[in-house]
């Protein structure tokens, strides 16, 4: 989403606030900007309103702030299906006038606000337990090669999440029957009670035992999903790994996690990759890293060397004359490109010079007659005072 604002700077933290610090700047401002508390500019507040469960939803949840840290609010671009990894919108809890949808561990905020403005919203103390309520999001893991990460893939995983019954499609209720509302808490899933005390009349809440919470009750259950309205089931996912990412980095798929529940939205899926190790390369950071043996020779003299690159290919590169074992050199742009930029890193490849363990008597001879125009002993380079 172009021009969307940083999720700190939205709630007025910096990038090293706790936990603690952000559940206090958001509580301080969703009082704030609540809808029901700018009665006379009810639409601007909605939208910050929304704009600061955008950013409380994803900067309290340690994963996506990491994902956030690290791609920003939009995240990779170009890849993924169905709106892709990071593609589209990132979810929010919305606002609606008879709740809030998705609070995690703001449950008691309905509560907070009741208290602040005298009375709650839409006459409502706290959020109903029969609310939207978004899906859990699912975290899976796949392996790729060292290659496939440098190149990027795409790969088909296996999950197992629960789906709408396909018989009932989601209502719980047998074809043929329908849902009927819980005449105990007149469909709110809550049962007030007032109780008289020395200090006057005392009135408490209490889930209905009749509906459980529900708000609803199914006299028959569908036989395909027992009433529950999801089957469990092992979808084949197709996923996009881009070129660059690396081993222990996260690919998230929108709205293919565990489906909502009351119509809120579905949950997220985290896929976790991990890079299998490779015989020659390694890496760190965007730079690729190999050792190339050479002969005795070809360091004497210099030569032109083969050098693989991780994408199958051979890169021609010229060693000077007196290359000693050790010595590194650097191949620009053959590396690992940025996930997210256009930025390429390098190949530096390390010379092993290689002394032969076996020689014929052709070789032999010419080393023994090559060692009588050298000196036979190297000079010892002497170490100055300071090292």
């Amino acid at each position: 989403m172009a021009g969307k604002r940083d999720y700190y700077e939205v709630l007025g933290v910096s990038k090293t606030a706790t936990d603690e610090e952000l559940k206090k700047a958001y509580r301080k401002l969703a009082k704030k900007y609540h809808p029901d508390a700018n009665p006379d500019n009810k639409e601007e507040a909605e939208k910050k309103f929304k704009e600061l469960n955008e950013a409380y939803e994803t900067l309290s949840d340690p994963q996506k702030r990491r994902m956030y840290d690290q791609f920003g609010p939009d995240g990779p671009q170009g890849f993924g299906g169905a709106g892709g990894p990071f593609g589209g919108q990132n979810g929010y809890y919305s606002y609606t006038t008879s709740g809030f949808d998705g609070f995690g561990d703001f449950g008691d905020l309905g509560d907070i606000f009741s208290s602040f403005f005298g009375g709650g919203f839409g006459g409502r103390t706290s959020r109903t337990s029969n609310a939207p309520r978004k899906g859990a999001d699912l975290n899976v893991h796949t392996d790729i090669s060292f290659e496939e990460s440098y190149l990027g893939t795409e790969k088909e995983i296996i999950i197992t999440r629960n789906e709408k019954c396909s018989t009932c499609h989601g209502t719980g209720a047998k074809p043929g029957t329908s849902v009927v509302k819980c005449t105990m808490c007149n469909g709110t899933g809550q049962v007030k009670q007032v109780q008289n005390t020395i200090l006057g009349q005392m009135q408490t809440t209490r889930t209905c035992t009749n509906c459980h919470g529900t708000g609803e009750i199914i006299k028959e259950p569908c036989e395909s999903c027992r009433g529950k309205g999801t089957v469990r089931k092992q979808p084949k996912i197709k996923v996009k790994i881009p070129a660059g990412i690396d081993d222990g980095q996260t690919v998230v798929l929108r709205g293919e996690g565990e489906p909502g529940e009351k119509g809120g939205s579905n949950g997220d899926l985290y896929i976790t990759v991990r890079v299998k190790r490779h015989s020659i390369f390694t890496r760190k950071g965007n730079t690729v890293f190999c050792e190339i043996p050479i002969t005795i020779t070809q360091a004497s003299l210099g030569a032109e060397l083969e050098i693989p690159l991780v994408n199958g290919t051979k890169e021609k590169y010229r060693i000077p004359d007196g290359t000693q074992t050790g010595t590194k050199f650097t191949i620009r742009n053959k590396g690992f490109k940025s996930v997210n930029s256009s930025a390429q890193g390098d190949l530096i490849f390390t010379v092993i010079v290689q002394t032969p363990k076996r020689l014929t008597k052709e070789q032999r001879d010419l080393l023994t007659q090559l060692a009588k125009t050298m000196n036979e002993q190297p000079p010892v380079k002497k170490r100055g005072i300071f090292g």
